[in-house]
């Protein structure tokens, strides 16, 4: 595989380098893949998949997680139509499948396959995995590597062990994996920028996806681990910038913030927002965008669809012009960081 991956030319912007590859500005998130909230069709799950690739978007993330394996089974499935080397995969370690096992309840997928996840950082556990996923994914080596999930949002009192784990564990495997080719490049995915730090400061990452904490309604990052990203020239990938839905719903009863119906103080200042957003003629999920493809650590945003059409209306929000003086208002109302980066006029 070459060390840049390949895209049809002008149809979709490219993102910032990692380690050596070129990833599209959009990436593919498999998430809903997994059956996350419903049950998907599996003939749409994988068309949705393939409109993603010949739209332009280069970058699939997955995970083991994600429908204990469905989303890695359907995205094998729907890529193997595709030259390998148009596409680069993203998948996690720091859990692996027990298949055979009987399934347990609280998986949080409406669906997926019937292997319970072993949450395990060990080397051994990481390897596991990897080989799980290459085997679901169908191929001989994947391009980004993630330690997924040691954060305290999954781990709650128990992250400090996850972490001494995953850092004698997983990431020496990682290591071993990038040295032997197998891994074109590896890092962590995680809900909390404090924990990029951490990691950031004891390994030698190539990148790190942070989901939900840099977004159009909170720079959590923006502080202490974007700068130090650039510093450590660690590439950054972008999930969740929808903040779990009510960056692109709006302000509805019922919206979706981290997973749970929003609070009353999220929903009055995403009503601001909005608000200064319909002023300049703007949708919200359009400035959500934008704005986090600004910042210059952000090397791809990594979106879900579970349709065809999902995927264009995203690509369509990407190429709309967003004008200047938005983030103007924004940061005088107090809506956006002082110091966050906005895109050029």
């Amino acid at each position: 595989m070459s060390n840049g991956v390949a895209s049809s030319p002008g149809a979709l912007p490219k993102g910032r380098p990692i380690a050596g590859l070129s990833p599209s500005l959009i990436g593919f998130g498999g998430a809903p893949l997994g059956d996350l909230y419903v049950h998907l069709d599996e003939v749409t799950a994988q068309d949705t998949v393939r409109a993603a690739v010949a739209a332009g978007i280069n970058l699939v993330d997955t995970s083991p997680l994600y429908g204990h394996g469905l989303s890695e089974h359907r995205i094998g499935a729907a890529l193997r139509s595709v030259p390998r080397h148009s596409v680069m995969v993203s998948t996690k370690v720091g859990r692996w499948m027990a298949a055979g096992q009987p399934k347990r309840d609280g998986s949080g997928y409406a669906g997926g396959l019937p292997h319970p996840a072993v949450i395990d950082y060990s080397y051994d556990g990481a390897m596991r995995s990897f080989e799980q996923s290459l085997l679901r994914l169908g191929t001989d080596h994947i391009d980004i590597l993630l330690i997924h999930d040691v954060d305290v949002w999954t781990h709650g009192d128990r992250m400090e062990q996850r972490f001494a784990e995953a850092m004698d564990g997983a990431y020496r495997a990682l290591e071993k994996l990038r040295a032997s080719g197998a891994v074109k490049a590896i890092g962590v995915g995680v809900n909390e920028a404090e924990m990029c730090v951490r990691f950031a400061r004891s390994g030698d990452f190539d990148v790190m996806m942070l989901a939900g904490r840099y977004s159009l309604l909170e720079q959590g990052a923006l502080p202490e681990f974007l700068p130090l990203a650039l510093e450590k020239k660690i590439a950054v990938m972008l999930a969740g910038v929808f903040n779990s839905g009510i960056l692109a719903t709006g302000a509805k009863p019922g919206a979706f913030y981290n997973y749970k119906p929003a609070p009353p103080e999220i929903l009055a200042r995403v009503a601001r927002i909005e608000a200064a957003c319909a002023v300049h003629g703007v949708a919200l999920p359009q400035a959500a965008l934008a704005f986090c493809a600004a910042h210059p650590a952000v090397a791809t945003i990594v979106l879900g669809a579970v349709t065809p059409q999902e995927v264009a209306r995203n690509l369509d929000l990407v190429a709309r012009p967003v004008p200047a003086a938005l983030w103007s208002d924004l940061k005088v109302q107090g809506l956006l960081a002082e110091a966050a980066p906005v895109p050029a006029g």
